[in-house]
């Protein structure tokens, strides 16, 4: 055979198996359309945050959490409803990867050398319910060298495992089928394409120059979701999220196309969930894009105002950083808004220094480079908002700056096909939620938020402003924000055991066959249900891919 183990896809959860199966002296073939520049795949341009529960950096901020605050929050998030079916897996991965995140986890990671910001975000604040979708307390910690300096220590083992002559890279080859021999996965076919020098992350090309074939023990499938094919994600939009928009801004590259998924089910594996998908409401277009269609997402802090696409102001829990998918449900369900695909933020430039942040390694050079000299300067420091972020708001298409409301709106009615807003409507808006500053509490529920964020000391220094009024003008000037729904999560995928072996559709595991990362849905083929927590996306993959190589590693033995 040519290796013990194939590991389709050379990102996060491809490159965890291969380190697995590698330390324990399994020859492994990496195999991945895209060329050497591409290693880490998508998990490379990420902001690098990770799910953990009671850690050191959580407790020195004084935040109390544990495992069972966790579980709650996650079974709320997940509302697992398919559980005698395509979610028996999914909840059995649940449970274990929250175990994992309030127990090995940061030790694990800071054996490969991961380590995190002093302080701890508080993403996915959730539906305002107890037993509801969100995180109770601050879990996302982002790490330094954000989604790259995870990436980082598994490349290194690759390539060391490479010279050692135990990995072998296949770049530029793309699987288009599984081999089976007598009911066992047993290698891969494929097209060799084109030698292509493109940087990270651009679009490379499909020209076919040759076929191949590989032969091993075992194949590990870890080759992501559906982000960048926006067919596929149309195709299954569920109902219950209205309908899909006409125009949506990718937050992936374009690697990251999903036809791995049906090539597997051909195969035999079980594909599930697949009505599950993670979409985000805060997109704007990227000025300098890297592929096609690219947009960013917004991480927002709490005080920016939420207005739909007629210019009214989105309800509770419809709030920048509490419930995604929520959101994207009121956003494509409210009948007389469900035919425009954007809405807008306004905010003023104090909002904008403090609490914007944008995800992506390539958005935050200071965290990527680990640099904590330019992270304090920039960050804590500095004025003004962070450089890439003062970037967008000169370059950006979605971004319109005035000193009075009645200018803002007449240019953000110029970004759209007419004008759908009226000055005065905003401005009634604006000015009872003004209203609502002069005291230290108060009956709007953003405002509470506000002033609850700030009683954590960590948003109080670095991501929630002191509380003012959009309309001062000592706090100007206006901005205002386009926004996008911006493609990127997977949630369903091929079904597995907590050994990631694929199962097929009688329950049982297709011999030879496992999957990892994205296209497994993170664990069991959904392990987030329907909705994330954040922070969980890595993890997933780092997760999900060292139990894949360890399985596959017991079973090559």
């Amino acid at each position: 055979m040519d290796a013990d183990v194939i590991v389709v896809g050379a990102g996060l959860a491809g490159l965890v198996a291969a380190h697995e199966l590698t330390s324990k002296g399994r020859r492994v073939a990496l195999v991945d359309q895209e060329n050497a520049a591409n290693l880490g795949g998508q998990a490379f341009w990420s902001f690098g945050g990770l799910f953990l529960v009671d850690s050191p950096e959580q407790r020195r901020v004084g935040i109390k959490d544990s495992f069972e605050l966790a579980w709650s929050d996650w079974q709320g998030s997940a509302g697992f409803d398919r559980v005698d079916d395509e979610d028996s897996w999914a909840v059995k991965w649940a449970r274990a990867y929250v175990e994992f995140a309030a127990g090995e986890k940061r030790s694990w990671l800071a054996g490969h050398g991961i380590s995190f910001l002093p302080t701890v975000g508080w993403a996915e604040r959730g539906d305002l319910r107890a037993h509801g979708h969100g995180n109770s307390v601050p879990r996302f910690h982002v790490s330094w060298g954000t989604g790259t300096g995870v990436v980082e220590p598994f490349v290194l083992s690759a390539k060391e495992a490479s010279r050692a002559g135990l990995l072998t890279f296949y770049h530029r080859h793309q699987v288009d089928e599984l081999v089976v021999t007598e009911g066992a996965v047993r290698g891969v076919r494929g097209t060799v394409l084109a030698e292509d020098t493109s940087p990270r992350g651009v679009a490379s090309n499909r020209e076919r120059i040759g076929d191949f074939e590989l032969t091993a023990q075992a194949v590990i499938v870890t080759t992501g979701g559906i982000g960048a094919n926006h067919d596929i994600v149309r195709r299954y939009w569920p109902e219950r999220l209205g309908t899909a928009p006409v125009d949506m801004a990718t937050g992936v590259p374009a690697y990251v196309d999903g036809r791995m998924l049906d090539i597997s089910a051909q195969a035999g594996a079980r594909l599930v969930n697949r009505d599950r998908m993670w979409h985000y409401t805060e997109g704007i277009q990227n000025w300098n894009p890297i592929w096609p269609g690219h947009g960013i997402r917004i991480l927002p802090g709490p005080s920016s105002m939420w207005f739909d696409a007629l210019g009214r102001r989105l309800p509770e829990p419809c709030l920048p950083g509490y419930d995604t998918l929520g959101t994207l449900k009121y956003l494509r369900t409210t009948e007389d808004i469900a035919e425009y695909d954007h809405s807008w933020f306004i905010l003023t430039q104090r909002i904008i220094e403090k609490e914007f942040a944008l995800s992506g390694s390539e958005q935050n050079p200071d965290i990527t480079a680990k640099n904590r000299k330019a992270f304090l300067k920039e960050r804590i420091l500095g004025k003004g908002a962070p450089g890439p972020v003062a970037d967008f708001v000169k370059h950006g298409a979605d971004f319109v700056v005035a000193d009075a409301l009645e200018q803002l709106v007449v240019k953000m009615n110029e970004l759209t096909d007419k004008p759908l807003l009226d000055v005065d409507r905003v401005r009634r808006q604006i000015e009872a939620r003004d209203l609502q500053i002069a005291n230290p509490y108060s009956k709007d529920a953003q405002v509470q938020g506000i002033r609850n964020s700030r009683r954590y000391i960590g948003d109080r220094l670095g991501r929630t402003v002191t509380p003012h009024r959009i309309l001062d003008p000592e706090a100007g000037p206006l901005i205002g924000v386009k926004l996008h729904t911006l493609t990127r999560k997977t949630l369903g995928g091929i079904q597995t055991d907590l050994d990631s072996r694929a199962l097929g559709v009688a329950g049982e595991p297709v011999e030879g066959l496992y999957a990892a990362g994205e296209v497994a849905g993170f664990g069991g083929g959904g392990v987030h249900g329907y909705n994330a927590l954040e922070g969980t996306f890595l993890g997933g993959c780092l997760f999900s891919g060292r139990a894949a190589g360890r399985a596959a590693a017991r079973a090559t033995a």
